[in-house]
């Protein structure tokens, strides 16, 4: 019951370390058995919530079928409304982080510093370091908001992509118009 007390106050993922702490439980292994332990309970009664895992830690969430009605009470967070440009550009960050602006640049094909500015204002990504390249460039990789955001436990959660460049059929030369014989 404390752990459940601790989860449903808690405003952000809590690690199984601060859990266990929290709640005066004896490690995270204690933790991670409670956790599997309650989401039986919650998923044998049909109830409406469920302990996830994100960004990192734990998070007590109501199940996305609830969402239209808890909408109506106004208590939700409004929607990030992100442009497809930054979509593109976060996508990059998201799969090749810790990745250079020049980088993301050279696989977008346009300029990017504006956006990645932009997406490090909405605390979706963050300068994680450095390069070693000429010139030691900023390195941006993403952030826990952006884990929470997505509902990611951690950046190796994004769906796989197949990176082989798409091979484009090789199209037949279609015959030249002729005018006299068209019908």
């Amino acid at each position: 019951m404390r752990l459940e007390a601790v989860l449903l106050l808690a405003k952000t993922p809590l690690t199984t370390r601060k859990l266990a702490q929290l709640a005066h439980l004896a490690d995270g292994t204690e933790t991670r058995t409670l956790v599997r332990r309650l989401n039986q309970i919650y998923d044998n009664q049909g109830r409406s919530i469920r302990i996830e895992q994100v960004a990192g830690g734990f998070r007590m969430l109501t199940r996305a079928a609830y969402a239209p009605w808890l909408a109506r009470l106004g208590h939700l967070p409004s929607a990030v409304r992100l442009s497809s440009p930054m979509m593109e550009t976060l996508a990059v960050v998201a799969y090749r982080g810790p990745v250079s602006r020049a980088d993301v640049e050279a696989i977008r094909g346009v300029a990017c510093g504006e956006l990645l500015r932009q997406l490090m204002e909405r605390d979706l990504i963050r300068i994680s370091g450095r390069s070693e390249e000429l010139g030691r460039p900023y390195l941006y990789d993403t952030t826990k908001q952006f884990l929470q955001l997505f509902g990611l436990p951690s950046g190796d959660a994004l769906p796989p992509i197949n990176w082989e460049p798409l091979q484009e059929d090789e199209e037949i030369d279609p015959e030249p118009f002729d005018p006299e014989h068209s019908s």
